[in-house]
C-alpha cells in the first residue's frame, strides 16, 4: 500500500472510529467473539477495498471535510499608471493589507489599503504606501474595481529613527495589526520580521526567528538558513483575533518563499515552512511550525509561495506564483493546518517527511483561466464586504520597477461559509 493510500486509510479509520465500533460490537458472551471478529474483518476488508478504489476515484468525503465550500469570482482588473510620489517611483508592490477603519469624509465606495514596496532603499527609502481603492457601483451585479490612487507614503525606520541603508532590508510582506502598527517581513539574509508604527514608520520590535532560519556568515558552503532573497515573503494576521486597541493576543503567520538550504532536495524544491506566532504585548512567541508543500510547475525558472491570507476557522488562502516560458502564472489554494504535524523540532526535512503530515491544500483557482495577461502577483489580502454580502479579495503585482511590467490589481468576490 503506497503512502497516499495509507493516509486515506488513516483518515477513514479516524472518521468511523474502528475502536468505538469494536466496543459496540462486543457481546457479553465470549463464545460469540468469533462472529464479532469475522464482522470486523469483513468491515476492515471493505475499508481496504474502498481505499484502493480511491486511487482512481474522487477524494473521499472525510478528506473533503477539511475544506468548506468556497469560491472566488473575478470582478475585474486595474493597472496603476507609472507615477512618482514624493520624489520616488511608485512600484515594487510585494504585499498589501486592508484597513477596515475605512476612509472618512467620502460618500462613494472607497476603501483604504496599505501596499508595501520591495525597494531595498535603492530608488527611495524603504516604504509602504497608503492607497485608496474605488469601486464602480453599489449594485451587487455590477461591482468592479474603478480606480486605485496613491494617497500617502510612510518610510520604514529603524528603532533609532534612521531610515534603512541600501540593501539592509528586503521588504516583501505586510499585515495590519490591531494595535496601530504593521508587521513587515523581509526575505533577505538574514531574514527579518518587524513591527512598525503605522503613523511614523518607526520600528517597535522584532519577532524571534529560530536559528535554523539564519545563514551562518562564516560558513562558505552555507548549509542552513534561508536562501538569498527567498526568505519570508508571506505575512498574515488572523482577523478572528483582532480586538479593540490590540489588547488581546493575536495570531500572525508567515512562511518561506522557498525551502531552507538544509531542506533542499536534489531533484525537487517543494518543502517550505509555515510559522505560527502569538503576539502578546511585548513578548511574541513562536508556537508552532508546519510543512507546506509547494506545487511544482513544469518549465519554470521561478516558483514560490508569495502570500498567505487567514480567512478564519483555521483556514487560509495561499498564492503560489511562477514564471517560465509562457510568462507569469499564479494559483490560489485553500489551506487547512488543523491536522498538520508540528515540525519545529525538525532541523532538516531531508529524509524526515515520511511521518510528517503537511498542511492540506486544495486548488481554488488557477488564474491563467481568467483570460487576461498576468504579471508578477505577490500580494493578496481580504478586503471589505461587498454589497452582496461576500468578502472581497484583492491581489497586487510587483512591477520590479521595469517599464514593461505592470502594477496590476485584481478584485475577487469570496463566496461561501468559512
Amino acid at each position: 500500500m503506497n503512502k497516499s493510500n495509507k493516509i486515506k486509510l488513516t483518515a477513514l479509520s479516524n472518521y468511523w472510529d474502528l475502536k468505538a465500533l469494536g466496543d459496540r460490537l462486543r457481546w457479553r458472551s465470549p463464545r460469540r467473539g468469533g462472529l464479532r471478529q469475522r464482522i470486523l474483518r469483513l468491515f476492515s476488508l471493505a475499508l481496504i477495498l474502498l481505499t484502493v478504489c480511491t486511487a482512481c476515484a474522487p477524494p473521499a468525503v472525510a478528506k473533503d471535510r477539511s475544506f468548506p465550500e468556497i469560491s472566488l469570482d473575478f470582478l475585474g482588473e486595474y493597472q496603476l499608471p507609472k507615477i512618482n510620489f514624493e520624489g520616488a517611483p511608485v512600484g515594487g508592490f510585494s504585499g498589501i493589507t486592508y484597513d477596515a477603519k475605512g476612509i472618512s469624509g467620502v460618500t462613494s465606495k472607497a476603501y483604504r489599503f496599505y501596499a508595501l514596496s520591495d525597494d531595498k532603499s535603492e530608488n527611495g527609502e524603504a516604504r509602504f504606501y497608503t492607497l485608496r481603492l474605488d469601486l464602480t457601483s453599489s449594485d451587487p451585479a455590477n461591482i468592479r474595481l474603478k480606480k486605485v490612487a496613491v494617497e500617502g507614503v510612510t518610510s520604514l525606520k529603524k528603532a533609532d529613527g534612521e531610515t534603512f541603508p541600501w540593501g539592509s532590508i528586503n521588504p516583501e510582506g505586510i499585515a495590519l495589526s490591531p494595535r496601530n502598527s504593521v508587521f513587515v517581513a523581509s526575505e533577505g539574509s538574514p531574514p527579518f520580521l518587524g513591527e512598525f508604527d503605522l503613523t511614523t514608520g518607526k520600528l517597535r520590535g522584532n519577532l524571534p526567528i529560530p536559528k535554523r532560519y539564519i545563514p551562518d556568515p562564516s560558513d562558505e558552503k552555507q548549509q542552513q538558513g534561508v536562501q538569498e532573497n527567498l526568505g519570508f515573503e508571506s505575512l498574515s494576521i488572523d482577523p478572528e483575533t483582532f480586538s479593540p486597541g490590540g489588547l488581546d493576543p493575536f495570531r500572525l503567520f508567515t512562511a518561506t518563499a522557498a525551502p531552507l538550504i538544509q531542506d533542499l532536495d536534489p531533484e525537487q524544491a517543494t518543502k517550505l515552512r509555515l510559522l505560527h506566532y502569538i503576539i502578546v504585548d511585548k513578548t511574541p512567541q513562536l508556537v508552532s511550525e508546519n510543512l507546506y508543500k509547494l506545487d511544482q510547475v513544469p518549465m519554470t525558472v521561478l516558483n514560490g509561495l508569495t502570500e498567505l491570507v487567514t480567512i478564519g476557522g483555521g483556514q487560509f488562502l495561499s498564492l503560489e506564483r511562477s514564471f517560465g516560458l509562457s510568462g507569469y502564472g499564479a494559483k490560489i489554494y485553500q489551506v487547512a493546518v488543523g491536522a498538520a504535524t508540528d515540525t519545529s523540532r525538525i532541523q532538516s526535512f531531508k529524509g524526515q517527511v515520511g511521518m510528517v503530515e503537511p498542511v492540506r491544500k486544495k486548488l481554488l483557482l488557477d488564474l491563467s483561466e481568467l483570460g487576461i495577461p498576468l504579471y508578477n502577483l505577490e500580494g493578496m489580502t481580504l478586503g471589505p464586504q461587498l454589497p452582496d454580502g461576500s468578502k472581497s479579495v484583492v491581489l497586487v503585482s510587483d512591477d520590479n520597477f521595469e517599464e514593461a511590467q505592470k502594477t496590476q490589481f485584481l478584485l475577487f468576490s469570496l463566496k461561501g461559509k468559512i
